[in-house]
């Protein structure tokens, strides 16, 4: 699998259970979350911008997508939810490894450029370097409609949290069947 077709079969419209363990509180938390993923192709107008505002040559995007989230945690009664924009930008001499833009950061709320690396049994690893923190994220599909993903995401100073989550996709089907015999390649 490809990452295009890894953001093509992740299209659509997920539920999200996230179990999130903060090492140094020595808690757990968990969150609910409804996740709308959508594909975004190298020639999208937010695609174009996000590139150009990394300095980045958008002919270099192989793909994009949007997405929203809106989402509970455990501990408080606050809704969380908001929309970001992800590029891929594969490296030239490997295209199953380069840069992803994102419009907003995952642990930081603001724009970062990380890493991925597609790996040869299907799974999709993200790695990023904020300002005063550190994130690993691998996710897999186990079945064409259940995602999983496990991260780690560690401070510079010492905190820690490690989180697993499924994400259970909530009616239809992946985008067509070339990305859904990826996903059953991915989990043989």
């Amino acid at each position: 699998m490809n990452i295009e077709e890894f953001f093509e079969l992740s299209a659509g419209k997920w539920f999200s259970h996230r179990t999130s363990h903060h090492l140094a509180f020595k808690q757990s938390e968990d969150g609910k979350s409804d996740i709308t993923i959508e594909m975004l192709p190298a020639d999208h107008p937010e695609v174009i911008k996000l590139c150009q505002q990394y300095e980045i040559n958008p002919s270099g995007a192989s793909c994009g997508a949007r997405v929203t989230w809106n989402g509970t945690m455990e501990w408080d009664e606050e809704k969380h939810s908001g929309s970001t924009v992800l590029v891929s930008v594969p490296d030239e001499d490997n295209p199953n490894q380069g840069k992803l833009l994102r419009e907003m950061g995952y642990a930081e709320k603001a724009p970062v450029a990380g890493s991925y690396k597609m790996g040869s049994d299907g799974a999709l690893t993200l790695t990023t370097e904020y300002e005063t923190m550190w994130s690993e994220e691998r996710l897999w599909f186990a079945s064409p409609n259940l995602r999983m993903r496990v991260s780690v995401l560690k401070r510079f100073g010492g905190f820690s949290m490690a989180s697993f989550t499924s994400e259970i996709r909530m009616g239809g089907g992946p985008a067509n069947v070339k990305t859904s015999e990826a996903a059953n390649t991915a989990s043989s």
